[in-house]
């Protein structure tokens, strides 16, 4: 595949929707073709699934229906909207990817690393983004975020201890791949943010054109 894939990731209320948007069009305005993209959703069978796992009324749902729900809208999101968008040779930036399950449902559900690995490999057959930036906010900060600018959302109903497995989960899996997870300070603001996340994905994206102009091809614009 000839595209790149950028995920934005981070616990509730870190503006990353925001900041996803904002990269998009920058990424548009030096000339590249962007795929817009987010999770749960993307798709209409995506979004039928989304609606289901956030609505408050479903406070009854167990975390492995939880967890299945959310890699069977990954499963069509990617068939139908990623994978052919990176094949065009698009940039897709995603609000939300894999990263995100690992953390709500193996650390904030409790669910474990290694299933939901497994799921991954399954939904996404093997698709990891290229790059990730991770928004990273104190909980306490994003959830007030969140709760001016919405109603909360089944997830954001939960409690503060469940949130904070999230953030660490997030943290713990950037340690892990600091080559693909670059974190920026949610607490910034958010134009700060924005030119922070400039920062990572500029340098990173000249280093993809760089590799492709020695296989003699043309980089983009």
């Amino acid at each position: 595949m000839s595209g790149l894939f950028i995920s934005l990731e981070g616990v509730e209320g870190c503006g990353k929707s925001t900041q996803a948007e904002l990269l998009a069009q920058w990424l548009e305005e030096r000339g590249h073709a962007v795929e817009r993209a987010r999770e749960p959703g993307g798709t209409p069978v995506g979004e039928a699934i989304r609606n289901i796992l956030l609505d408050p009324e479903n406070s009854a749902m167990v975390p492995r229906a939880e967890l299945l729900l959310y890699e069977a809208a990954r499963a069509q999101h990617v068939a139908e909207r990623i994978r052919p968008a990176l094949e065009r040779g698009a940039i897709v930036v995603c609000d939300r990817f894999t990263d995100s399950t690992t953390a709500y449902q193996g650390a904030g559900r409790g669910l474990g690393r290694e299933v939901i690995e497994e799921l991954h490999a399954v939904a996404a057959e093997g698709l990891k983004p290229d790059l990730t930036v991770l928004i990273d906010l104190p909980v306490a900060e994003g959830l007030a975020r969140a709760a001016r600018v919405k109603a909360r959302d089944r997830i954001e109903h939960e409690a503060a201890a469940f949130h904070e497995r999230v953030r660490q989960a997030f943290l713990e899996g950037a340690a892990r791949e600091p080559a693909r997870v670059k974190i920026v300070d949610g607490f910034a603001p958010l134009e700060q943010v924005r030119d922070a996340i400039r920062a990572q994905v500029g340098p990173f994206l000249a280093s993809r054109e760089l590799l492709s102009n020695t296989d003699g091809m043309t980089p983009p614009a």
